[in-house]
């Protein structure tokens, strides 16, 4: 038996969890540079707030309805995260972190009272990190994922729900569109629409093989899943990235090369970080730098670097953009976004060293490199990236970062 532990609006709920003065109040969090709304919490769900709307379309809207504005506070997210999967970990030793929000376990025994371990696990969570969770049980991960949909979005389930038989599934399914269904995206869905399905119930009625024909392999499994077939393992459910990008438009525009170079600095630990995480090491290095596409003269400036020998640390990744930023700037031009793409990458158990090539590699110095900034916050180390915050995005309405920022610890006054 499998079970998926997903935070209601991890985002919002987040930003509730430490301030108990916002907690029955409509909150919404913005995306980079205070741009978009991208989590809205349950209370602020009913007022009908468009997710991905751009905020100063609906400002005005949001301040009539006193709705709590916050700016993305991700060393926070990142915190509260790992405090949420170590207490879920507590209850099954074979735990799967599939993202910041959700985590998987596997249970080896069948037979179990899985609505009152779901109730127990909502409690834990709430107790401990004050944020609101559905638990879903399913046999096979997809099934998991289902019964989640169901604890979160569907009546009658209060937070947990548990699919043991084809009974349990039925039910759920028929209440399910075929998007939300783990797999298959809005493109897809509409494809099936054509053939004549109309929820997730339809779906699972299909031939899988035919679904293999006519659509791709993974649909195929997706529907073997939805009828009790196990077919997905931790590995498939999330594949290797063949490329690895940090991006991100400037607050305001930069002129200054060492603002610039602060910039590429900060990109460059966000992809070694990256790379790392997923085990791989990056050959071939695309750096650039743009202008505004309405300014008078569009400039997209950009260099490929080439390693001499494949690398996932931060400091030579930092070090080839300083090496190189002089040939990429232009003075005057008023850059309105920057990054890095590590687009060729390999297996770092598997990196070709040359006999002549000095290695600049140290595996254990990151190894505690990212061990330190998990702890007291990403970014501490690159004197670079400090050099000038003036690119740096907008978050004008973020929260204290209570748990990473010594400055931002709560403080209790007693008489």
């Amino acid at each position: 038996m499998y079970a998926l532990v997903d935070a209601v609006s991890f985002y919002a709920s987040a930003e509730k969890a430490y301030d108990p003065s916002i907690r029955r109040a409509p909150v919404v969090v913005l995306t980079n540079n205070d741009g978009c709304v991208c989590a809205i919490c349950p209370i602020a769900r009913k007022l009908k707030i468009p997710k991905f709307e751009a905020y100063f379309k609906i400002k005005d809207y949001l301040s009539q309805h006193n709705v709590v504005v916050r700016s993305s506070n991700y060393e926070l997210y990142a915190s509260l995260s790992g405090k949420m999967m170590n207490i879920i970990g507590r209850f099954c030793d074979d735990q799967y972190i599939y993202s910041i929000d959700e985590s998987f376990l596997k249970f080896k025994h069948i037979d179990n009272d899985w609505q009152g371990l779901g109730e127990q696990i909502r409690l834990a969570v709430w107790r401990e990190a004050k944020l609101p969770v559905g638990v879903g049980f399913g046999a096979t991960l997809t099934l998991a994922k289902v019964a989640n949909h169901a604890a979160k979005k569907l009546q009658g389930f209060n937070g947990v729900a548990v699919i043991e038989n084809e009974a349990q599934a039925e039910q759920i399914l028929k209440q399910m569109k075929l998007n939300d269904v783990w797999g298959v995206g809005s493109r897809l869905s509409k494809r099936l629409e054509l053939v004549g399905l109309k929820n997730a119930y339809e779906l699972s009625r299909q031939d899988p093989k035919s679904m293999r024909k006519f659509h791709n392999v993974l649909l195929e499994k997706t529907v073997r899943e939805l009828n009790f077939e196990a077919c997905l393992t931790w590995d498939e459910t999330r594949q290797l990235k063949k490329e690895i990008f940090s991006t991100r438009s400037f607050g305001q525009k930069v002129t200054d090369i060492n603002a610039l170079l602060s910039a590429f600095s900060t990109h460059a630990d966000i992809v070694g970080r990256k790379l790392r995480k997923q085990g791989s090491t990056v050959k071939k290095l695309l750096i650039f730098a743009q202008n505004s596409r309405f300014d008078t003269e569009y400039k997209n400036c950009s260099i490929i670097y080439d390693f001499p020998i494949a690398t996932a640390d931060t400091r030579v990744i930092a070090s080839a953009v300083t090496e190189i930023i002089h040939k990429l700037f232009i003075p005057g031009l008023k850059y309105a976004k920057c990054g890095l793409g590590a687009i060729d990458l390999g297996s770092a158990a598997y990196t070709q060293f040359g006999l002549f090539d000095p290695v600049k590699d140290n595996s254990e110095l990151m190894k505690c490199y990212d061990q330190i900034n998990t702890r007291f916050g990403r970014g501490i180390f690159l004197a670079s990236s400090e050099i000038s915050k003036d690119w740096k995005m907008r978050r004008s309405m973020m929260s204290p970062r209570y748990t990473t920022h010594w400055p931002d610890i709560p403080k209790i006054y007693c008489d």
